[in-house]
């Protein structure tokens, strides 16, 4: 699967951003999806992860209570919605891909991820 991520800009802190992530292929629901983001000259974290159907949802501590996400299986694409921005939250963040054969597990471990979007950066200002 390819995944190709957009929706990254410049936003001033308290506001918000959606990010998107198109995949391409037609197995899009056997994935369980994830954010994950990476600030300059720091270690790639999770921020959201998602079951194949959408029924769990995973947040780094963080974020939990600012950003959502989700994903529309019909439109092969998942979102995360980001609100009350923190300078803090600038990175460049990833979406990928996490192969579910059977179940609905949900991975927080970048390792897990089988496919990787290009990432798309975000800076927030203060």
């Amino acid at each position: 699967v390819q995944l190709q991520a957009s929706g990254g800009g410049l936003v001033q802190a308290g506001g918000s951003l959606r990010l998107s992530c198109a995949a391409s292929g037609r197995s899009f629901s056997s994935y369980a999806m994830g954010w994950f983001r990476q600030a300059s000259g720091k270690d790639r974290d999770i921020v959201a992860a998602i079951t194949r159907s959408g029924s769990r949802t995973y947040y780094g501590e963080s974020v939990k209570g600012r950003f959502t996400i989700s994903r529309d299986n019909a439109k092969n694409t998942v979102y995360l919605q980001m609100d009350n921005l923190k300078p803090e939250d600038t990175a460049v963040y990833y979406c990928a891909a996490d192969l579910q054969r059977f179940g609905q597990g949900l991975n927080s471990d970048q390792y897990s991820y089988d496919y990787w979007g290009q990432g798309t950066q975000v800076t927030v200002s203060s």
